[in-house]
Formats: C-alpha cells, sequence, structure tokens
C-alpha cells in the first residue's frame, strides 16, 4: 500500500518546521501554534498526524536512528575491531546541528523516547544479522549491543563522555566488535 503524497507532504513540512524551530529554542518553548504557522498548516492538521510535539520530534529524528543503525552495519566479512567503518565517524559528525533535539529525547543512559526507537531498531537489526550468521545467542547480544550503543550514544550527546566524533566512533566500534565476540557458552 502506497502512502497519500498528501500526507507524507504535510508530515515533512510539519518535520522540517519543527526542526527549523528547535534551532532557535529547545523543544519544551514551542508552542503548536507556532510549528503550524512555520508549517503553513492547520493545527487540526498537526493533530491528524501527531499527537503532540514530542511524537513529531521522534518521528523528525527517526532519521537519525536509522543512520545509526546502517552505521553500525556498514561493514561486510569479519568487522575490523581498530577501525570503523566510515559511516560511523561521519553520523557522529552528523549530529551536531540538531544536538539539542537529540539530548532532549535521549537521556542519559539512552532512555527517553528516542532511545526505545533505537533500541528497538537496533535490537532488531542485530537479531536478524545474528541469526543469520548462525551466532550464538541472538537475543542476548543483539539486546547488549542495542543498550550499549543507545547508552554511549546519549551520554556522549550529554557531555558525560568526553570525545570528538571520531574518538567516539572507535571507542563505541571496539566496544561494540568486542560484544559480538565475547564467548558465551
Amino acid at each position: 500500500m502506497q502512502a497519500d503524497p498528501r500526507t507524507a507532504r504535510t508530515r515533512a513540512k510539519l518535520r522540517q518546521a519543527l526542526l527549523e524551530e528547535c534551532a532557535l529554542r529547545p523543544l519544551g518553548e514551542i508552542s503548536v501554534a507556532a510549528l503550524v504557522r512555520r508549517a503553513g498548516v492547520g493545527r487540526a492538521t498537526f493533530y491528524l498526524h501527531y499527537a503532540d510535539l514530542e511524537a513529531l520530534a521522534v518521528d523528525a529524528c527517526a532519521d537519525v536512528v536509522r543512520e545509526a543503525v546502517d552505521a553500525l552495519h556498514a561493514w561486510r566479512g569479519s568487522p575490523d575491531p581498530a577501525t570503523p567503518p566510515p559511516a560511523l565517524p561521519a553520523f557522529f559528525e552528523s549530529l551536531a546541528p540538531h544536538a539539542g533535539l537529540y539530548r532532549e529525547l535521549l537521556r542519559p543512559g539512552g532512555s527517553g523516547p528516542l532511545g526505545h526507537v533505537l533500541h528497538q531498531d537496533l535490537r532488531a537489526r542485530s537479531r536478524t544479522e545474528r541469526t543469520l550468521a548462525g551466532a550464538p545467542e541472538p537475543d542476548l547480544v543483539a539486546s547488549a549491543v542495542a543498550a550499549a550503543f543507545a547508552g554511549v550514544l546519549a551520554d556522549w550527546l550529554h557531555g558525560l563522555i568526553e570525545a570528538t566524533p571520531t574518538e567516539i566512533a572507535q571507542r563505541v566500534w571496539r566496544l561494540l566488535v568486542n560484544l559480538h565476540r565475547t564467548p558465551l557458552p
């Protein structure tokens, strides 16, 4: 089933308007009235598509989740534990323009609405790949990988881990490769 192009355009306008508003002020200071004015849609239209501003914000940031999942799985064969795939440092670099919004949606430790989406998507992808490879304990390792990445990402965004984007990419990569390689009974 194909999505209605009008729905896709309206959602895109709302997501763009939210990102523009968040460049000026924190999410908590944005009103629905200001957002719909910027997007050029009616208030009722907003509520037709989203329950509240947080739901819109998570949708607007969903691309960051897909980018994170893709960056962590941008390798084939045996991963080199010393060198992350180029997509991973690029992912960390790409967070700067909307870091404030990500911090509001991804709380320290990896909780929050964006953390939930990140954990769910990363766990599913990791589990699928482990299962296809015949690796042991796909559920356990997939949960550990998802929790570790979401937690490290959130703590880095909140300044609890000091590192440049390149440094954090290298450090998190080594951590995740080691989680995958840990022998399990």
